[in-house]
Parts: C-alpha cells; sequence; structure tokens
C-alpha cells in the first residue's frame, strides 16, 4: 500500500512539475567580461548584476524584494508611473552613491537633493555609466494622441551593453516601430497588459520583427503568457522564451 502511495505522489510531482509553477530564481549568461544575472523581481522590475556592478531597472514592490542583492550602483527609471518610479520603494534603498539614469519627465520628479545623481537621456540618446552603455527607445501608445496614456518621448525603454550582450527592456508601450525596427538584441524584456500597453498577439508579431535570442515577457498581469509563448514558437522556434513569475503571492 505504501509503495503504491509512492509512487502515486512521484505521478503528481511529475504532473505539478509539467504544469508547475513558474520560478522567479535568476537566470546567468556568459559574455566575454563575465557572467551577466537576470533577478526578477516583480511586475516590470528586473534586477543585473554584472561586472561586480548592480542594476535595478523600475525598483518597485518595496524595498524589502532587493534584500539579497548589493546596494545599486545604478537605477534606470522608464517612466513617471507609480510602478516605475515608486518613491517608497527607492526610499527603502541605499542609493547615496547611485546613479540614476532616466527621462527628463521622471528627472522633474525626483527630489531635488538628487539632482547631482541624474543622468537624463531621451528617446535615441545614450550614456555609458560604470563601463555599461545605456541607450534610450521610444516607449508610447497607439495612436500617439492626446488619449494615450503615455505619450511618445516622455519615457524610454533602454538598451543596455553588458559587453558584448545587449539587453532591451520595453517599458510601458505598444509595437511602435522603435521596437519592430530593433536589431541584435541578444535578451529582450517585453511588457503585455491591456488596457496599458499592448496585448499578447502585438507583442509577438513585434518580437518575430526583431528576433531577439531570448525573449522574457513581463508586465503581463493578466495576460496568457503560455499562449504568447506559444505564438513566438510557432513563428520563430529559434526564439528562446523564459516565462518567470513576476507576481509572487508574497
Amino acid at each position: 500500500m505504501k509503495k503504491i502511495q509512492f509512487i502515486l505522489l512521484l505521478l503528481l510531482f511529475g504532473v505539478s512539475s509539467a504544469f508547475g509553477q513558474l520560478s522567479s530564481s535568476p537566470d546567468t549568461y556568459s559574455t566575454k567580461n563575465g557572467d551577466l544575472t537576470i533577478h526578477p523581481i516583480n511586475h516590470g522590475t528586473v534586477a543585473f548584476t554584472f561586472d561586480g556592478k548592480t542594476i535595478f531597472v523600475d525598483p518597485y514592490g518595496g524595498a524589502e524584494k532587493f534584500s539579497n542583492l548589493s546596494s545599486p550602483d545604478i537605477i534606470l527609471i522608464t517612466d513617471i508611473h507609480g510602478d516605475h518610479l515608486n518613491k517608497k520603494t527607492l526610499s527603502g534603498l541605499d542609493t547615496k552613491n547611485t546613479i540614476f539614469v532616466v527621462p527628463q519627465a521622471v528627472a522633474d520628479e525626483m527630489d531635488e537633493s538628487m539632482s547631482d545623481q541624474l543622468v537624463v537621456i531621451g528617446n535615441e540618446e545614450s550614456t555609458t555609466q560604470m563601463g555599461i552603455k545605456i541607450t534610450g527607445v521610444a516607449m508610447y501608445n497607439l495612436p500617439d494622441d492626446e488619449s494615450s496614456r503615455h505619450k511618445k518621448g516622455r519615457g524610454n525603454g533602454y538598451i543596455i551593453e553588458f559587453a558584448d550582450k545587449k539587453v532591451y527592456l520595453s517599458g510601458d508601450t505598444e509595437d511602435v516601430p522603435e521596437m519592430r525596427n530593433l536589431e541584435d538584441i541578444d535578451i529582450a524584456f517585453v511588457c503585455m497588459n491591456l488596457p496599458y500597453t499592448m496585448d499578447i498577439y502585438q507583442a509577438a508579431s513585434a518580437v518575430l520583427d526583431f528576433q531577439p535570442k531570448t525573449m522574457y515577457p513581463y508586465h503581463h498581469r493578466g495576460q496568457d503568457i503560455q499562449k504568447f509563448k506559444e505564438l513566438i514558437s510557432s513563428g520563430n522556434s529559434n526564439i528562446n522564451v523564459v516565462l518567470k513569475d513576476w507576481y509572487p503571492a508574497n
């Protein structure tokens, strides 16, 4: 009887593994200057560790989510909305030696005491900080008119160059030409949540256009990311879609 119960438990474990919970564990990629480690944090928030440096993008959800990471050397912020520029989370982090790379709209919302730490770039502008090149990419809703939740030029997506690896983070956007025309992206993070950005079909269409080697759907609350992965796999099986748990219960 005990043997049968044990076999049933093994079968149950196998089923749960096949359909199982998504992981939020870090992923590591090789570059010519050492390992790049990606830390999925929450919603549209991601951290990177590389070459002894720690980079946060859109820290949100509370400083405790970063407790296993060193104080950030660089923080990138994409937009003024509270799930990107989150002052409560920032206030709980040790940022006294942090460089902030931000669009002008975000700089205008930051505390004056932090002005010496701000590096402002716009769409298609670049800066190199601590040996890491960062380029702003347009992010906006379509049509780009007065009704737009994200107007062109207000926020930045970013391309971060970690040695020979180019990482793209979309920020809040739809499938705009600036995304579709990207080239040589190794790792991409693309948003997909309605009504604020785009649906999985728009996102898949854009990803199939610019063909990153590895693709992480993020900022996807309420969307069917399994279906998104199927769309990419059927369109280009060479794109590696990595699904992570961006919405852990705790």
